[in-house]
């Protein structure tokens, strides 16, 4: 049989993953994307001789990342070196702070010292949890682009804790009673850009995956497990095309017969693998298949962020690797952000002070923070150049009235800074909504864009904006599913790597 040509539009986390199981599968792959450099949101900003995570700034699910690179007759940990962080996370609301950890007994501790009576409520959570992630799972791990597979034994055992009109806010209602608690096992819902009061109850497991299994960095900064899979992807001859933008998909029927570059070279291809931010891809890539933009802005989208990428004179080593510091009235804040016109100056702000960890990312003697802030997507037209300069103001007034960082500004030697608009404009992230569709219930398994694309034979899709949907472990898995749904099209054999059965 000849050997199958593959084009993959872009190189991010999902396409990257496709790539390299696709080529040690036999397969003639190609991977074209726009930038100068691998990883999309998961990619490396550069400023000045500062490095940081565009997007991504922790890994949690770890198993899920050895599986793809095992998949590629790899191993991770001889491409980049990571670090089990804990403590994990500092939460910070007014009058409470907690350090978040996965050992049961040290995390029950610092909850009764910080929410006294609440501690038992975590370890029932924990137990909970622990049969509601074996149940749900492996449904997670399985394609949705046919109807009956909505009768597979393992979904029909999920449905109890899929088939909910419950919040996540209602099941943490069932384990704590003080309600900023409860935020420390909701605030994992915004990796969706969702508002806990309306993310679906199936996604409570966001918060025992990560106080269970726990969350790693990588020297040097998520950035490097791209530039870790290109490498596995060259190595088993894979080609690679930076700065190679496309213009549209080629197709003829309802087959795509490839790709037209900005410059007019065509790849032929027997199979196309999307990793495209999916309604920009969708809206602006097909070729006369697009989708109308209006249709796709009737949809539900995630928030958006904004952030400051800022690089610092000096190392505030008794800051914490990651803290967040919750708005002091944090439902009016989701609630303005779930509304898309409002952005709130009482927000919620993330801090990675990753120099405290990682010597790679800052000259000697400087460091690093990077700092997001969830705000509302590009729906209804915010003019963020015209308030880009007073919100970074408000931001920082929050840090330095929050953390031990009182002199912050006077440190700040290089500065980036990304709003929603700059998602949208600069990176091709439709409504700058920075998490994709947003993960309802009607967008949601085979409600969400199918791997294989609707329509066409050999179209697939991998990233956020596919099934199983946003966050790093899950688009692994998109880029895997894709894969093996490609491969089992052209009955080309592979053996599935399973490690996390035995964690779960």
């Amino acid at each position: 049989m000849r050997t199958k040509r593959v084009v993959i539009v872009g190189a991010g986390p999902g396409g990257l993953t496709a790539g390299m199981i696709l080529a040690r599968r036999g397969l003639d792959v190609t991977i074209v994307e726009k930038k100068d450099r691998v990883g999309g949101r998961n990619g490396e900003l550069k400023a000045g001789d500062f490095s940081f995570d565009t997007g991504p700034t922790f890994l949690h699910q770890k198993f899920t990342l050895d599986e793809v690179f095992e998949e590629a007759g790899r191993k991770a940990d001889d491409y980049m070196e990571f670090i089990a962080l804990d403590p994990m996370t500092r939460l910070s609301w007014k009058g409470a702070t907690l350090e978040t950890t996965t050992d049961v007994e040290r995390m029950a501790t610092n909850i009764e010292a910080a929410f006294p009576g609440d501690s038992e409520g975590y370890r029932r959570f924990m137990d909970d949890h622990a049969a509601k992630l074996r149940t749900i799972f492996p449904c997670l791990q399985r394609p949705y682009h046919k109807v009956g597979s909505y009768l597979h034994m393992n979904l029909l055992k999920a449905l109890p804790y899929v088939a909910t009109t419950d919040s996540v806010c209602d099941v943490l209602d069932r384990y704590f009673k003080d309600d900023r608690l409860k935020l420390a096992f909701t605030f994992q819902s915004k990796y969706l850009g969702m508002s806990p009061w309306k993310c679906p109850a199936l996604f409570s497991i966001l918060s025992y995956l990560e106080y269970r299994y726990g969350i790693h960095h990588v020297q040097g900064g998520l950035c490097r497990i791209s530039e870790g899979m290109a490498e596995v992807f060259k190595e088993h001859g894979g080609k690679l095309l930076l700065n190679a933008a496309v213009k549209e998909l080629r197709f003829s029927g309802g087959r795509s017969t490839g790709v037209e570059l900005e410059g007019g070279v065509v790849i032929e291809a027997d199979d196309v693998i999307v990793n495209a931010d999916y309604a920009y891809a969708a809206t602006s890539l097909l070729n006369g298949h697009s989708v109308p933009q209006e249709k796709l802005e009737k949809k539900k989208f995630s928030c958006s962020t904004f952030m400051l990428y800022l690089g610092l004179d000096k190392l505030y080593a008794d800051e914490p690797h990651h803290h967040i510091v919750f708005a002091d009235d944090y439902h009016r804040n989701v609630t303005d952000i779930q509304g898309e016109r409002e952005v709130s100056d009482d927000m919620s702000v993330y801090i990675r002070n990753s120099s405290v960890t990682d010597p790679l990312v800052a000259p000697e003697g400087m460091s690093q923070l990077y700092v997001l802030v969830p705000t509302i997507n590009c729906r209804h037209g915010a003019k963020w150049e015209d308030i880009q300069a007073e919100y970074r103001e408000k931001v920082l007034d929050r840090i330095e009235a929050k953390t031990g960082m009182k002199d912050l500004r006077s440190h700040i030697v290089e500065e980036r800074i990304i709003t929603p608009d700059g998602w949208r404009d600069g990176l091709d992230v439709f409504m700058g909504a920075t998490f994709n569709l947003a993960h309802t219930l009607d967008q949601m398994l085979y409600l969400r864009p199918h791997n294989r694309m609707n329509g066409f034979d050999n179209l697939y899709l991998v990233g956020g904006g596919t099934h199983p949907g946003s966050g790093l472990p899950t688009i692994y898995e998109s880029g895997r599913i894709s894969a093996n749904l490609l491969c089992d099209s052209h009955g080309v054999g592979y053996e599935r790597v399973d490690m996390a059965g035995a964690f779960l």
